[in-house]
């Protein structure tokens, strides 16, 4: 069974590139047949917030990734600690005493040499006096993870295909400060064990970390997941950020995007697949393929994300949709505003279209004259779906109008626009008197 997991640390709300993370989690455990989990990487007491924490839940309801299960960092640290100590033991952490200025210094120095800025590991040749040493000035260490230098670093990656890495050219990572608290490395790869975790599908920019965590995993006594590393999503000013401010999901709610829209275009951009609106997340998982994943950055579009929202709309049958709408809005009426939506919430203002009150437009005398002449023939015609036809047709005989001349004129004093839905049904919902009454407030 897959079982994969969306991580997020809850210092700041989530943008478009945390929830396709999220999103082809979701996918890939559905498409398995499998589990999908949330957990919320809290360790950074300073900076993690329960509001925050409560907003990516919130996201992910709306979107339908509700998880099957969620765990956080905070209250696993009893776990942390355990693990820990077992890497202790057999020799895999050591405790280090650099400050970061000494550790900065080391390597500008290496730089300067045009050698990689890589950990030396000179706290290994610290003596049991100097550590006694450091304990006695009240120097508490920080802990490194000793890298295996003989086991090779491989595997084959959802998207990026075969990975070697060689371990002798990367630094031991920190894994835990000096006051105790936890670095990302560590608790991410204790927590993929205890959680069942199958696969990581997480972005590029974490494949170094996946090379240090596939010794990690062996370390502790587990087989690595399957990782997965799709290329990262941008934007207009590039890659998106929390700290920028780019754009979140609930602006997307605020403005009256639908939740599919959004799935819709981040579960195929980057992909050799079309971008095409779906209605439900069935549709997206049936489909969703780590072979498509191409290489080159993902470019969010908003005005793709636009146009898959008005497909959307425009395929909503009214009883999926009556609960939305104003009040005393029939099937009839919204059938004849649909096609004209961009957004669900627009349908409002066309409401009051047909509702009122329409501002007079200003006319030339000329076309006044014939909004008044329209308003006495739209008294007289008979009212019924064919009133657009009639009103029309006796007044292209009267006045000799038409074309551009005959209708827009009409438009204007009847909905105070120059478009919008066919005038065939509109009319028969703005009725005779709210008709006549506009044409002759136009004359």
């Amino acid at each position: 069974m897959t079982v994969t997991r969306f991580a997020p640390s809850p210092t700041g709300r989530l943008h478009v590139g945390n929830i396709r993370t999220a999103l082809h989690n979701f996918l890939l455990a559905r498409k398995g047949g499998g589990r999908f989990m949330l957990r919320i990487d809290d360790t950074d007491a300073e900076r993690s917030k329960e509001d925050y924490v409560e907003a990516i839940r919130a996201d992910l309801d709306w979107l339908g990734l509700t998880p099957d299960g969620e765990a956080r960092q905070s209250a696993r640290l009893a776990i942390y600690d355990e693990a820990f100590e077992r890497l202790k033991a057999a020799g895999r952490v050591y405790p280090c005493y650099e400050t970061g200025q000494e550790l900065d210094l080391k390597r500008k120095i290496l730089l300067g040499r045009k050698l990689p800025p890589i950990y030396d590991r000179a706290a290994l040749e610290l003596t049991e006096a100097d550590h006694a040493r450091f304990a006695a000035e009240g120097t508490a260490p920080h802990w490194r993870f000793m890298l295996d230098y003989g086991e090779a670093i491989e595997w084959e990656d959802g998207v990026r295909g075969p990975q070697h890495f060689d371990a002798s050219t990367m630094s031991d990572p920190v894994v835990r400060r000096a006051d105790g608290s936890w670095l990302y490395m560590l608790p991410s790869c204790v927590d993929d064990i205890e959680m069942g975790i199958t696969d990581v599908l997480r972005g590029e920019d974490h494949v170094s970390n996946t090379a240090v965590q596939v010794q990690m995993f062996t370390a502790l006594g587990a087989a690595p997941p399957h990782f997965a590393h799709e290329a990262l999503l941008v934007g207009a000013e590039g890659k998106l950020s929390k700290r920028l401010g780019s754009t979140g999901i609930a602006e997307f709610r605020e403005q009256g995007i639908e939740p599919m829209a959004v799935n819709s275009l981040l579960a195929r951009i980057g992909t050799s697949q079309p971008v095409e609106a779906r209605a439900d997340m069935a549709a997206l998982a049936e489909g969703f393929d780590l072979s498509t994943f191409g290489r080159a950055p993902a470019r969010f579009d908003e005005a793709e994300l636009l146009r898959l929202n008005a497909q959307l709309v425009h395929a909503m049958e009214y009883a999926d949709v009556a609960d939305r709408l104003p009040q005393g809005m029939d099937e009839a009426a919204w059938l004849t505003i649909r096609p004209n939506l961009e957004r669900l919430g627009d349908v409002r203002e066309w409401w009051r279209v047909v509702t009122g009150p329409v501002a007079a437009p200003a006319l030339s005398a000329e076309d006044a004259a014939f909004a008044g002449d329209a308003a006495d023939a739209a008294a007289a015609i008979q009212w019924d779906q064919g009133a657009w036809k009639a009103l029309t047709e006796r007044l292209k005989q009267s006045s000799g109008r038409k074309g551009k001349a005959l209708f827009l004129p009409l438009r204007l004093a009847l909905t105070g626009m120059d478009h919008g839905p066919d005038m065939n049904a509109l009319l028969p919902l703005i009725g005779r008197e709210r008709a006549v009454e506009r044409l002759r407030q136009a004359a």
